[in-house]
């Protein structure tokens, strides 16, 4: 599948010559911002929220509790399904930037209903604003760690440790962008307006995101690997087709990847309907030389 970006497709587990040109450091430090502006807004926009909500919007205590529960459990919920699509169809990349553009459009959002809109008209476009935030999150939530771990091959000893060293800044980043959130926002919102206290956000959201694409050629990226669902689908239709299929009248049990034969799989009588999956046969027809089994 190709990519609407100029980002190159690149196998993380292949020793590649370009190893030195694209990825490692110089490349998962500008992820590392985006990591810090999505966690400096988050904070920003929920680490106050029930305030606004009983305050502002004159909810009771117990309605905005379970609003702002409820938003939180879709925030929860939202990165299943962009990790999903993420991995079968878009690829990490573009799901990181069309999740940061959203968030932002979020964001916004929320301002201008803060800002624009008359009190009394006011609640739904700002539950709107909140939602939409909750779809950016979920796509950049299940990709963004995921795709600064690309930047480094672990095949490589020297990126095998600079990985290591890069997450300890990954989450000092984090605990950095939520406690300067809390201690900046929330006083902002507090002391100063509540549309300044949600465009601060906004604004550093997109500065992360600019900072993000400045250096997005210098990126390793993985292609999408399609619908796991897919797989789950031809393993059960090669079960089915083998069932009758035992180890010992074929030629062993092993997985083909690409051109290369790697480890054979011992054989096991747990699940030993998908173990014919895995069996070994000798094509009859044009290749009587050659061993074929189904790849899932």
């Amino acid at each position: 599948m190709e990519t609407s970006t100029k980002c190159e497709q690149h196998d993380v587990y292949s020793c590649s010559k370009k190893a030195a040109i694209k990825g490692g450091w110089k490349s998962a430090i500008f992820i590392n911002f985006v990591e810090f502006g999505e966690r400096f807004a988050y904070y920003g926009v929920s680490g106050n929220l029930i305030t606004y909500l009983t305050v502002v919007l004159k909810q009771p205590l117990a309605t905005a509790a379970k609003n702002v529960n409820l938003w939180h459990g879709v925030s929860a919920i939202f990165p299943i399904l962009g990790a999903f699509l993420a991995d079968s169809f878009f690829g990490r990349f573009n799901t990181i930037v069309f999740s940061s553009l959203t968030y932002l459009l979020g964001l916004v959002m929320l301002v201008i209903s803060v800002e624009s809109i008359p009190l009394d008209h006011r609640l739904q476009a700002f539950f709107v604003a909140l939602y939409v935030i909750n779809i950016g999150e979920g796509g950049h939530r299940p990709c963004i760690q995921t795709f600064a771990a690309d930047q480094f091959d672990s095949r490589l000893p020297e990126e095998k440790a600079a990985k290591s060293s890069f997450f300890n800044w990954w989450y000092l980043g984090i605990v950095l962008g939520a406690t300067t959130s809390i201690l900046v926002v929330i006083y902002v919102q507090d002391n100063v307006g509540w549309g300044w206290g949600f465009a601060i956000p906004a604004i550093v959201v997109a500065l992360a995101l600019g900072v993000f694409l400045f250096r997005k050629n210098t990126y390793r990226c993985q292609d999408p690997v399609g619908s796991p669902f897919t797989k789950v689908a031809q393993v059960m239709v090669a079960a089915f087709r083998k069932r009758r299929l035992l180890p010992e009248n074929g030629w062993g049990m092993c997985v083909k990847a690409e051109d290369t034969m790697i480890h054979p799989l011992a054989h096991t009588n747990q699940f030993r309907y998908y173990v014919c999956v895995y069996v070994c046969v000798r094509a009859r027809l044009h290749y009587p030389s050659t061993y074929y089994t189904t790849r899932h």
